[in-house]
């Protein structure tokens, strides 16, 4: 063990969660969790890894000799940002449990627009047995902003279950039975598109590109009724106030949030309570830490036997 670099961990996950999978992680290396009171003075110098989930803002000016940086999430942006990042890798998690589970909410988010659930649920409230019309899956086109593992993944699940699906991102990509556009195409895939779904990661590019004008140029005679948004990628790529305003003229004819420009989200927002909402609290895709910390050891191990890391960020596209 002391010839192998310890890891620090850095985690704001339920502790209980991070002690069960560290009992099963890391067994030939020594592990500091700078969650024990026993670490908090710790000298963290000479080590050469760290996995980390909204750290402590001085851990990097205490673990100044890192070689790699690990996030606890398939998100780096809370890590890109971070003061006293240094110039070594930062590598994101991608693991089948995480992407198994956002293409489910996905999945599901889209299902529950299609059946009208909201709908029925306002029905049952009033005690009034109306069937509605049924459009079939075929008859909708999803469109996903954002092709890497989760939305290439989400893509493929929506197909089998029947919806048209047409995917976008930054620079274009190939995706096997999927129409695919690029920055250029933007215009002609949102025309495309009742069901908007967005996986994009938070850049400077698309810090609030999810508004009022983007909106507008979503497909409004489909057979929804309506264009339908749906977001599981970053809060800080929407603009809350517009989606509120979408609903309420009817540019919007639902949504799905699963992150928030604040979160928790203020107990304020009427996004609680609106009638065309579905929400969950930051929830389609919660992280596996026995997962993470077996795809760290792979990284590491990979690292040490003189291969290259995988899942490193573009630090220039910021993912």
């Amino acid at each position: 063990m002391q010839n192998k670099s310890p890891v620090i961990i850095d985690l704001k996950f339920d502790r209980q969660e991070v002690a069960t999978a560290l009992k099963g992680a890391f067994a030939d290396r020594e592990v500091i969790d700078l969650a024990h009171p026993a670490n908090k003075a710790r000298d963290l110098s000479g080590i050469d890894y760290a996995v980390v989930w909204k750290p402590s803002a001085d851990l990097f000016s205490r673990a100044n000799d890192l070689k790699a940086v690990f996030s606890g999430g398939a998100g780096v942006d809370h890590v890109m940002t971070l003061p006293g990042l240094p110039e070594v890798p930062v590598v994101r998690f991608v693991d089948p449990t995480l992407t198994t589970r956002m293409s489910e909410w996905v999945v599901l988010q889209c299902l529950l627009h299609l059946r009208q659930f909201k709908a029925y649920e306002a029905l049952n409230a009033k005690r009034i047995w109306r069937e509605l019309a049924q459009p079939e899956a075929k008859e909708v086109t999803v469109g996903i902003m954002g092709l890497g593992v989760l939305g290439s993944d989400a893509a493929a699940k929506l197909r089998v279950m029947g919806f048209e699906v047409v995917g976008w991102s930054r620079r274009m990509k190939q995706i096997d039975g999927i129409e695919t556009f690029d920055a250029a195409g933007l215009d002609a895939f949102l025309a495309r598109t009742d069901i908007l779904v967005g996986l994009l990661p938070l850049t400077a590019d698309t810090r609030g590109l999810f508004n009022a004008a983007l909106f507008s140029k979503l497909r409004r005679k489909g057979a929804l009724g309506g264009p339908i948004f749906v977001n599981a990628g970053r809060g800080g790529s929407q603009v809350e106030a517009d989606i509120l305003a979408a609903l309420d003229d009817g540019t919007l004819a639902g949504a799905s949030l699963d992150v928030f420009e604040q979160e928790p989200l203020p107990l304020e927002s009427r996004l609680w309570t609106h009638e065309k909402v579905f929400m969950t609290p930051h929830a389609a895709a919660a992280s596996d830490v026995r997962a993470l910390f077996a795809h760290v050891e792979q990284q590491i191990s990979r690292l040490e036997s003189g291969q290259p890391l995988q899942h490193v960020v573009d630090r220039q596209a910021g993912y």
